[in-house]
């Protein structure tokens, strides 16, 4: 069994994430101040991914992991991805 090195972020990294996910807050804020009618939602829910991704990435270090675990992360964003996709496709069709 080989020893993994740990990976240790730096806080200029981090602090650059942190500041990435304030602006997208604030962004996801005046976003919901202006109504885009039926694409609101979707704008949100894209916002919210990225803001997702990021934290994933960066604060849960998936980024420096096996490729296999970051498969298994992706295929679960597939599945977020066609969820969403059915939810709007019924929601535009009613």
């Amino acid at each position: 069994m080989s020893k993994e090195k740990p990976h240790i972020s730096s806080y200029t990294s981090l602090a650059l994430v942190l500041i990435s996910l304030l602006v997208l807050t604030f962004l996801s804020v005046f976003v919901a101040t202006i109504h885009f009618s039926t694409f609101s939602v979707g704008v949100a829910l894209i916002i919210a991914s990225i803001k997702g991704t990021a934290v994933l990435a960066y604060f849960m270090h998936l980024k420096y992991e096996n490729r296999f675990l970051q498969l298994i992360v992706a295929g679960i964003f597939v599945v977020y991805a066609v969820v969403i996709v059915f939810t709007f496709v019924d929601y535009l069709f009613r």
